[in-house]
């Protein structure tokens, strides 16, 4: 069982950046694929990013490519999430999500999941 904890969402215009990170519970987070998705108001949640157990594979959303970096912390259990020029298309609630074994961008494949924190960009 893992449980996650996403902080540092908040409001920042646009041109902005913040860090989100993901704090796991459980001894044996190293195992586990982490994935971070979003869902804006009135939409469906989409994945943004994703990071294999060693934090050697990444794959980035099109969107995103460029200006969101991934990167973890196996001996803090964190997963972190630098966003760069921020804008207000980017304005959603940002989830982590864990599953073990290689890390996709299916949302279904994911067992775990984080209560979410917003990321508001203003323009």
């Amino acid at each position: 069982q893992v449980q996650l904890v996403e902080s540092g969402g908040g409001l920042v215009q646009a041109g902005g950046s913040l860090r989100l990170s993901c704090v796991a519970s459980g001894r044996t987070f190293s195992r586990y694929g982490v994935g971070w998705f979003r869902q804006a108001p009135g939409k469906e949640r989409e994945f943004v990013v994703a990071i294999g157990w060693s934090g050697r594979t990444t794959g980035y959303t099109d969107s995103v490519k460029g200006r969101f970096a991934i990167s973890r912390d196996n001996a803090k259990n964190t997963v972190y999430l630098q966003m760069n020029s921020l804008n207000p298309e980017d304005t959603a609630v940002y989830y982590c999500a864990a599953r073990v074994g290689f890390p996709d961008y299916r949302i279904e494949d994911y067992e775990y999941w984080g209560q979410g924190t917003q990321v508001t960009v203003s323009s």
